[in-house]
């Protein structure tokens, strides 16, 4: 596995330029629910690039967190800077870079660092279901014993020349508020909730009921 290389004077740089990418390239960023400022493990459905752009600016600027995010080898490859911020690779091919992997997060995670993981394994398109989660987040959430925060991104073309990105963040769970007594079934209790969660974001954004979302312009709110 490609371990992370974090710089934080790069971090510093990235964010200036990412800041400006995201209020050029959308109409207008929302956000709801509640910021949580602990270590967590950072959960998310995965249906475009731009998920790791808009989850490093989250951790920067609104969770305050010291965060790492998991990536596809070839990604990581392609894109060698994701390591200054954070990213670290995991090759679904082959079981024992896997694990190590899995067992990178949780020393993160137990060092007292946030983890972002999508499921997904690869980007989805943002209508497809069933999301199909893998069951290695539960493994890292139990060897960890962290908090579970499940997000829900939603991007639709609605009024204006650029598209809008809404962003759910939804409660902190433990392992054990998840129904089901094998890993199998705790994924499939997550994967049932963070299916809800992003369709009922779906359905705010269709209705245009957006009155529990606030403007966020990619900073501190």
């Amino acid at each position: 596995m490609i371990e992370a290389k974090k710089s934080g004077a790069f971090e510093w740089m990235f964010s200036i330029f990412n800041t400006w990418l995201l209020r050029t390239s959308f109409h207008r960023l929302y956000i709801r629910g509640h910021i949580v400022r602990t270590p967590a493990l950072y959960v998310a459905n995965h249906s475009s690039w731009w998920d790791g752009l808009i989850a490093f600016q989250l951790s920067r600027f609104l969770f305050q967190q010291n965060s790492y995010a998991m990536m596809t080898e070839e990604g990581l490859r392609a894109y060698p800077f994701f390591r200054k911020l954070g990213g670290f690779s995991i090759d679904r091919k082959r079981r024992t870079e896997v694990v190590a992997s899995l067992n990178y997060a949780v020393a993160l995670l137990r060092d007292g660092k946030s983890v972002w993981i999508f499921p997904q394994g690869e980007e989805q398109h943002v209508e497809k279901r069933p999301l199909q989660f893998f069951t290695g987040i539960l493994y890292v959430a139990e060897r960890a014993n962290v908090p579970i925060v499940p997000l829900s991104f939603y991007h639709s073309l609605r009024h204006h020349r650029k598209p809008e990105w809404f962003i759910h963040v939804g409660d902190a769970l433990a392992v054990s508020d998840l129904a089901g007594k094998s890993r199998k079934e705790k994924t499939e209790a997550l994967e049932r909730l963070c299916t809800e969660q992003l369709d009922d974001v779906r359905h705010s954004v269709i209705q245009e009921q957006l009155h529990s979302f606030t403007r966020w312009d990619g900073g501190v709110l």
